[in-house]
């Protein structure tokens, strides 16, 4: 791919003008700014909790809401399927 020559950048420019207009591109800016910092935000809080250690209350929170299978209950015997509705 050819690199990009001032021509070809101005071209683009004159070309984003056209579709989008004078009043609209510093609204467009300001948009694309504060969502790339919202997701370079959101980027650094996911970092920082997955670094962040475990407390202990958080740990136990996390043991009681796990799904415990009981071995002892019998499995159903043979027969008929129990149905759900009627």
């Amino acid at each position: 791919m050819d690199e990009f020559s001032f021509g070809k950048i101005l071209l683009l420019a004159v070309i984003i003008l056209l579709v989008f207009g004078a009043r609209r591109l510093p609204e467009i800016g300001a948009s694309m700014g504060k969502g790339i910092r919202e997701f370079k935000r959101s980027l650094s809080d996911t970092q920082d909790a997955l670094n962040k250690p475990v407390a202990s209350d958080d740990q136990q929170r996390l043991a009681s809401s796990q799904r415990v299978i009981d071995d002892k209950v019998p499995a159903p015997t043979g027969g008929e399927p129990k149905r759900l509705s009627q």
